[in-house]
C-alpha cells in the first residue's frame, strides 16, 4: 500500500496536496532552525536589530518577529492549505453522482472480511473487487456489524463504513494493476487481517472475470460434496446452483478464482484450505467460523471438492 503512488486522479490530488503539506512544514523547519541559530550567533549581544526610539532594544524587531512569523504567517499558510485541500482536492475525490458512472459495486464489511457484490448481476464475490481501467465506478460501502473503514490508497482516500448508513466513493484506475486494501479502523481483534485487493483489468479481461462469475456452480456427488452439504457449512456459505445459502460467511461458489482465502490471510492453496477447515481459530483467533474436526481421507475429499468451485 502506497498512497505516494497513485493509480488515479482522486489519488493523485491527495499525493500532490502531501507533497505541498511536506514541502510547507521543511520551509517552516527550515526557518525557526535559522532564527536558532541566528539567536546563537548573537547570544552575548544587546537586542536584536536597530532600536526605535521609545522601545527597549530589539524589542521592535522582538515584536515584528512575533508578529509576522509567530502569528500571520502560520494563520496564512494554514488557511491555504486549508482552501487547498476543500476546494481541490476534497471535492475532486467526492463520489460522482450514479448517473455520472459506469457501474457500480457494493461492498459490505463483516468482521474481518469484505463482502463484494455486483448489482443487476448476482455476481458476490469475497476480499477481492474487478473493476475496468479508465473507468467511473461508483462503489457503496456499509457494513453488517461494526464501524470498518474503507481504503485503497493508490485509488482514493478512505471511507467508513457505518452501521444503517452507506457510503460512496469512486474507483477509476488509470492502469491495470493489484492494489492493495486495508481496513482503516480498528473493528476487533483481527482488524489488522482484513484486507482486500482491487484488480483493476483491461475491458475485455474484466467482461470475461464478469461472465464467469455469473455462473452458477454445476451440482456435484463427488465424496466431498457429500461432506460438505452433510455438515454446517451450508449454514453458513452460499453456493450459488446449489441448495447452499448461509450468509454468515463468503459466498464460496467461485472460491478457486480468488488468490487468497480469510481476507488474505493465506494464499489460496490445498493445504491452506485443510489448515483453515480444521484450525482457522488458531490462524485467525476471533473469527465466526469453528473449527471442523474432519482429518485424513474426508478433509481430502472435502478440499478436493472445494477446488471444483472455480
Amino acid at each position: 500500500m502506497n498512497s505516494l503512488s497513485p493509480a488515479s486522479h482522486q489519488a493523485r490530488d491527495i499525493a500532490s496536496l502531501w507533497w505541498w503539506m511536506l514541502g510547507g512544514a521543511w520551509l517552516g523547519f527550515l526557518l525557526i532552525a535559522c532564527l536558532l541559530v541566528f539567536a546563537w550567533i548573537r547570544r552575548n549581544r544587546r537586542g536584536i536589530g536597530r532600536d526605535t526610539e521609545g522601545q527597549t532594544p530589539g524589542e521592535a524587531v522582538s515584536t515584528w518577529i512575533v508578529v509576522t512569523l509567530g502569528v500571520a504567517l502560520p494563520i496564512a499558510v494554514i488557511a491555504t492549505l486549508f482552501f487547498v485541500a476543500d476546494v481541490f482536492v476534497i471535492r475532486t475525490t467526492q463520489a460522482p453522482a450514479a448517473t455520472k458512472t459506469a457501474m457500480t459495486v457494493q461492498v459490505i464489511g463483516r468482521q474481518w472480511w469484505w463482502e463484494v457484490r455486483y448489482p443487476g448481476t448476482g455476481v458476490v464475490t469475497a476480499n477481492e473487487i474487478h473493476i475496468p481501467t479508465d473507468t467511473p465506478v461508483l462503489l457503496e460501502a456499509t457494513t453488517a456489524d461494526v464501524i470498518h473503514s474503507f481504503w485503497v490508497p493508490e485509488l482514493n482516500r478512505k471511507i467508513d463504513t457505518i452501521p444503517g448508513q452507506v457510503n460512496e466513493i469512486e474507483l477509476d484506475a488509470e492502469k491495470a494493476g493489484v492494489y492493495r486494501g486495508q481496513c482503516a479502523e480498528y473493528c476487533g481483534v483481527q482488524h489488522a487481517h482484513m484486507a482486500l485487493d482491487v484488480y483493476a483489468q483491461p475491458a475485455a479481461a474484466y467482461r470475461t472475470w464478469l461472465a464467469h462469475q455469473k455462473r452458477h456452480a454445476t451440482p456435484s456427488t463427488s465424496p466431498g460434496a457429500r461432506i460438505f452439504f452433510s455438515n454446517s457449512c451450508t449454514q453458513c456459505h452460499t453456493i450459488r446452483g446449489t441448495s447452499a445459502s448461509g450468509t454468515t460467511g463468503p459466498d464460496l461458489t467461485h472460491l478457486m478464482s480468488r488468490a487468497t482465502i480469510a481476507a488474505l490471510t493465506l494464499p489460496n492453496t490445498s493445504a491452506n484450505l485443510a489448515a483453515w477447515i480444521t484450525r482457522n481459530q488458531q490462524i485467525k483467533p476471533g473469527n465466526k467460523m469453528v473449527d471442523i474436526a474432519i482429518g485424513g481421507r474426508r478433509l481430502a475429499e472435502l478440499v478436493a471438492y472445494l477446488r471444483t468451485l472455480r
